[in-house]
């Protein structure tokens, strides 16, 4: 972790609740299954590596990118691109093995910007966030009260 300069936070399995990234991840993952599973619901497990599928490939508003290009520099090639050949595997086919090599390198030294720029973006959808909360919250000053100001009589 040192050598590679990786930041290692501890999550305990059994209080889930202590990692809001998982808990958020873990709702949306719920919310794509409800979507995906039949009238009986005993599918899910079936379900499952489609949902996470459709997840890993969508774009995330935070970050304007998908979880898929952040990890591996380039969109997923989706099975029905494979099925029906789009354009992009026509000319992914069309290319020599060198070629592909050195696209495949200019796509990965693109990850780092790539990265750095939905970090970026990430940081702006949080200020936006944290200004539309502070515009719902009222501002209240405390004073501190004396016996003296209370309307109880003391005397009862």
């Amino acid at each position: 972790m040192e050598k590679y300069k990786i930041k290692w936070n501890y999550s305990t399995g059994y209080y889930p609740q202590a990692n809001g990234a998982i808990e958020a991840f873990n709702k949306t993952l719920g919310k794509i299954l409800k979507k995906t599973v039949t009238r009986n619901r005993r599918d899910w497990h079936d379900r499952l590596f489609e949902s996470l599928w459709a997840y890993h490939v969508t774009v995330r508003t935070p970050t304007q990118a998908t979880p898929f290009s952040l990890v591996y520099g380039s969109e997923a090639v989706l099975p029905l691109e494979v099925q029906l050949p789009s354009l992009r595997m026509a000319i992914q086919d069309e290319i020599a093995q060198d070629e592909q090599v050195q696209l495949r390198f200019q796509e990965l030294d693109a990850l780092e910007e790539g990265r750095l720029n939905a970090l970026q973006n990430l940081e702006l959808y949080r200020q936006n966030m944290v200004r539309a909360y502070d515009k719902l919250v009222k501002q209240r000053v405390f004073r501190k009260a004396s016996w003296f100001s209370c309307s109880r009589d003391p005397s009862s």
